[in-house]
């Protein structure tokens, strides 16, 4: 197995299994935060969270659906990370770090995705 595969999915089960993890415990009153918490933020997270984790599978498959699921999910993040800095005033802080952070570790697996799917040009 390729190794930009490997880091890919790996990230992708990472990051969607702590999304559910940690939104499913806020959800469920399991655990308190320390600030507001936009519910629909957390059932979004907890949702994407999940297609993370099927992403992580499909890279492992090696389906080509998991190429449109990871450019999916980034535009999904890059798109609420907006909302959240541009248009929420009830936001708190550590909910755009945390989108940040997604972000950031989605345009990674998206580059891994693409330099492991990219055609290497062998000739001179």
């Amino acid at each position: 197995m390729n190794i930009t595969k490997v880091i890919s999915l790996v990230l992708a089960g990472i990051i969607g299994s702590m999304s559910v993890i940690s939104g499913a415990s806020v959800l469920l009153g399991l655990h308190e935060v320390g600030y507001t918490v936009l519910k629909g933020l957390v059932v979004y997270n907890v949702a994407v969270g999940v297609l993370s984790i099927i992403t992580a599978f499909l890279i492992w498959k090696n389906f080509t659906l998991s190429k449109k699921l990871t450019s999916l999910i980034l535009i999904f993040h890059v798109s609420v990370l907006a909302y959240l800095y541009f248009f929420s005033e009830t936001v708190a802080m550590e909910s755009i770090k945390a989108m940040t952070f997604r972000v950031v570790v989605w345009v990674l697996i998206f580059i891994l995705i693409r330099l492991k799917t990219a055609p290497i040009n062998t000739s001179s």
